[in-house]
């Protein structure tokens, strides 16, 4: 079952935390070892509109401002972007652009960024967050899709029968938190002492992207990295 926001942050941190929620909006100063960390993320299942994104990039961008250097950590719970007409018409594409922006700004600052999906993270509210930081965890109950199999059979006008035939074989093709291991999107699943985990990945992700390279090497992800090579090479 998945833990709860606050549960969660007090493994991580202690229960003097720092971290608060308004609404399905998670933001705060944490601290592990007598080091400060920003910490922003959604809980509640979230859907990601443009006040959320736009309010986490807020976050972000004035650690990067007034905090040179801070390590960052998402926690990631979302449904995927809010769909409603008043979103669209205010431009949730831009907005979750924005918060995708700001989280590679952070990174090329030298900021540490970390995802952590603890409950569920679908579709373009895990694009945008933790398929963007250093390196995405999760825990083992966690729930990651882009699609379900019945949307993707509606996009690629492709048999269900033959999708969910496709997803025993392929990860590529099926939901679940340890295809995406497979695959490199999530590096580890986070297990037992979670500080101890933080505290690793903290000092142990590498801050090139190797997820392609991961993929390859779990047998996930077959043709992502070759491919890559081969058009550097060609550039």
């Amino acid at each position: 079952m998945p833990l709860d926001w606050n549960l969660l942050a007090t493994q991580l941190f202690g229960p003097d935390h720092g971290i608060q929620a308004e609404g399905d909006f998670l933001h705060g100063t944490a601290q592990l070892d007598g080091a400060a960390i920003a910490v922003v993320g959604t809980t509640g299942h979230a859907p990601i509109g443009v006040a959320l994104a736009l309010a986490q990039a807020r976050v972000v961008l004035d650690t990067i401002a007034q905090h040179p250097g801070r390590p960052i950590v998402l926690l990631i719970d979302t449904q995927g972007q809010q769909l409603r007409r008043r979103d669209e018409l205010l431009g949730i594409n831009r907005a979750m652009a924005h918060l995708g922006m700001a989280i590679d700004l952070a990174r090329r600052s030298g900021h540490r960024v970390l995802g952590l999906v603890y409950d569920q993270a679908l579709s373009g509210g895990f694009i945008t967050s933790g398929l963007i930081a250093d390196a995405c965890y999760a825990l083992p109950d966690a729930e990651i899709r882009v699609m379900r199999i019945p949307a993707m059979a509606r996009v690629t006008k492709l048999p269900e029968s033959m999708l969910t035939e496709l997803s025993k074989a392929n990860p590529v093709f099926a939901p679940g938190v340890d295809n995406y291991v497979a695959m490199g999107g999530v590096r580890a699943l986070w297990q037992g002492d979670l500080q101890a985990a933080l505290r690793e990945a903290l000092v142990q992700t590498p801050v090139e992207d190797v997820r392609a390279q991961d993929g390859a090497a779990r047998g996930g992800r077959k043709l992502a990295a070759a491919v890559a090579q081969r058009v550097l090479e060609a550039a």
